[in-house]
């Protein structure tokens, strides 16, 4: 599974808070509001705890939180995190590229909603399908959020970037430890799977819309596109630099734009 840095969950905390769909948010929490018991919330690759951290001030009180994620030291951090409404946070260890049928099954056990940030995009098809089955079966509702969809716009535009978007693109459906990414087909097949396993399903756009304030992740996604343009074509690196360099030169400019498409989605069981 993929590694990420405490310095990049926290850089990217901020627009992916911004970014998120309230409209889903809303309706997933007034759906476990009309639940009788506690809220037992499943985190799926909770990193150092930003979707308790955006979730947990939205849903009922007295929730219990059971953080899953293979980096041990970030989860460290995020059962440190002091929510209100929280009165239980576990930190579980386990490494989702290895999931199968009876580790989804176990992972979602009387859980009243399963949620996951910025993961879809990264996992297989069968990740996607042991994991709506999985939350059926369970009963519970999902909240989906981040999931990228192969949108990438910059102002000003540049003559490079759509052949750069078309190489980030196809990288992104690279293995990522899970077997073939879905990458920018993570939405559509995500909705496809949890319709067919029994789900009502809604989503919504939530697009990161970066400007000046947010420099510093701009710098970090054109230097990570341009590595990830030249994986994939290394005979470009000469023309990817070029790119890259007109890109920050905007950025120091005070002019650059970027927006990322994102797609959250809500589920709940079908009556």
């Amino acid at each position: 599974m993929g590694d990420f840095s405490a310095e990049w969950l926290a850089l990217r905390e901020p627009a992916d808070h911004a970014a998120r769909s309230a409209r889903l948010t809303r309706a997933i929490a007034e759906r476990i509001a009309r639940s009788t018991r506690r809220p037992r919330i499943v985190d799926l690759a909770a990193g150092a705890g930003s979707n308790v951290r955006y979730l947990a001030p939205y849903l009922p009180p007295r929730q219990q939180w059971r953080l899953v994620d293979h980096d041990a030291a970030l989860l460290g951090a995020a059962s440190r995190t002091i929510v209100p409404n929280v009165a239980t946070i576990a930190a579980d260890t386990f490494d989702l590229s290895t999931l199968d049928a009876p580790s989804a099954h176990e992972l979602v056990d009387g859980a009243s909603l399963v949620t996951a940030s910025a993961l879809l995009d990264l996992v297989s098809d069968r990740f996607v399908g042991l994991l709506s089955a999985a939350c059926r079966s369970a009963g519970a509702a999902v909240l989906f959020a981040l999931t990228y969809d192969g949108r990438i716009a910059c102002t000003p535009e540049d003559a490079g970037d759509a052949g750069v978007r078309d190489l980030v693109n196809r990288h992104q459906r690279r293995d990522k430890g899970f077997g073939p990414a879905l990458g920018p087909a993570a939405a559509d097949e995500t909705v496809r799977r949890l319709d067919a396993a029994g789900f009502d399903v809604d989503r919504d756009r939530s697009d990161w819309t970066l400007g000046a304030g947010e420099g510093a992740l701009q710098r970090a996604l054109i230097d990570g596109w341009a590595d990830a343009a030249v994986e994939m074509a290394p005979d470009r690196a000469a023309i990817v630099a070029a790119w890259r360099a007109r890109r920050l030169a905007r950025l120091d400019e005070g002019t650059s734009v970027i927006v990322v498409g994102h797609e959250d989605i809500a589920a709940w069981p079908r009556n």
